[in-house]
């Protein structure tokens, strides 16, 4: 997914590796490959106090998800014959596989089809079953990597955010009103003053949802007045765009756009003119989940790093500092959360309620979305 290949801000888990104890190769180890900024250094400092000593942890932390995916890819690739082992300067050597991997829900589909990743042992995770039914069967997958309440476990979601309206307050001032939901994206003060983003599920989603409808709907094509709502808003927008959206946003080129919450809320306290809100008849959500690749062998470590996430108050820490949402009940205070970003990380569990993942769609459904928001953009 395009967010995924956002680079994220640089707080947040600061060091490459952190190593306890001697370089003995029959210790006790665990390496982990993580998002930059999805893991506060504090967590990581805190994990390690809790381990025995001379147990070994590898924090590797990568800019983008894709890269992840490329890596498990690179994983999972054949061997190289013996003799290719003597040439010299070869660019691809492999390193070895990580105990756990960040992945972004938007990817696990493929993660599972191309056999990169092994299911999770549940009955060692202490808080699976205190776990959301939401976040349960998000990650049930079967063997093609859809949803099947009956599937085997395949990831463990850590953080989560949502997709939101961010607005510039100067600009709106004049018209006394600031954005609540999808509908407020067709106002006519608002012509030629969006940016969305840049992904067919993301704008035909928010369309539907403006309907009535939900995400993951599978025949868009028998949805009444979907494209009239798509070529009005088409109306709306000055560009399409899934990186470089919030620049023009702060110079006031545009005065609203619909983005990512990684990418939004760090802006908010630099930026006070600007605004942020989801919308209220739901959005959608995205996740980072903790997955094991496959062929990785069994570590009591993998489980306890899980565990140690989903404590409450490790829980808590990763909401303030990385500023996301947590799949763990964590009854986190209002003061701990500055003001401008409470509407956005305290959970309001009606809102989460009405919002969705973004599900795998068959093929046919999925170019059904492909061609119309390519006719939507191109439409004059």
């Amino acid at each position: 997914m395009d967010r995924r290949s956002f680079l994220l801000g640089t707080s947040g888990i600061l060091v490459s590796q952190i190593l306890i104890g001697c370089n003995n190769q029959n210790q006790n180890q665990l390496k982990i490959q993580l998002l930059k900024g999805s893991i506060p250094g504090q967590v990581v400092n805190q994990f390690r106090k809790t381990l025995e000593s001379g147990t070994k942890l590898n924090f590797v932390p990568i800019n983008q998800i894709n890269i992840a995916f490329k890596q498990l890819q690179t994983w999972q690739q054949p061997k190289e014959p013996g003799w290719e082992r003597f040439i010299p300067f070869r660019q691809n050597q492999k390193t070895a596989p990580s105990d756990l991997v960040t992945l972004g829900d938007y990817w696990l589909k493929a993660a599972i089809e191309q056999k990169l990743i092994q299911p999770l042992e549940t009955e060692e995770i202490k808080q699976w079953s205190a776990l959301n039914q939401k976040w349960q069967q998000l990650v049930k997958r079967n063997n093609q990597g859809n949803i099947d309440p009956n599937g085997q476990v395949w990831a463990a979601p850590y953080r989560w955010g949502n997709t939101v309206i961010v607005y510039n307050r100067e600009k709106l001032r004049e018209f006394d009103w600031q954005p609540t939901d999808w509908s407020d994206l067709w106002r006519e003060e608002l012509r030629s003053r969006i940016s969305l983003l840049n992904h067919p599920r993301e704008v035909i989603g928010l369309v539907l949802k403006k309907l009535g409808k939900s995400y993951n709907t599978e025949n868009i094509a028998k949805i009444a007045n979907l494209e009239t709502e798509l070529q009005t808003l088409n109306q709306q927008v000055k560009f399409y765009d899934s990186t470089t959206y919030l620049e023009p946003l702060i110079i006031g080129d545009t005065w609203l756009a619909v983005g990512w919450s990684s990418d939004v809320i760090p802006l908010l306290s630099r930026y006070p003119k600007l605004g942020a809100v989801i919308p209220q008849s739901g959005t959608a959500i995205w996740a980072d989940l903790w997955v094991k690749p496959a062929g990785v062998k069994k570590n009591d470590l993998q489980s306890r790093w899980i565990n140690f996430c989903w404590q409450p108050d490790i829980a808590k820490q990763i909401i303030k500092f990385t500023e996301t949402n947590s799949p763990i009940p964590t009854n986190i205070a209002d003061a701990d959360i500055s003001k401008p970003l409470q509407r956005l990380l305290l959970n309001n569990q009606n809102l989460f309620n009405k919002s969705e993942f973004l599900l795998p769609l068959s093929p046919d459904t999925n170019k059904q979305y492909e061609t119309l928001f390519k006719q939507m953009k191109n439409a004059a």
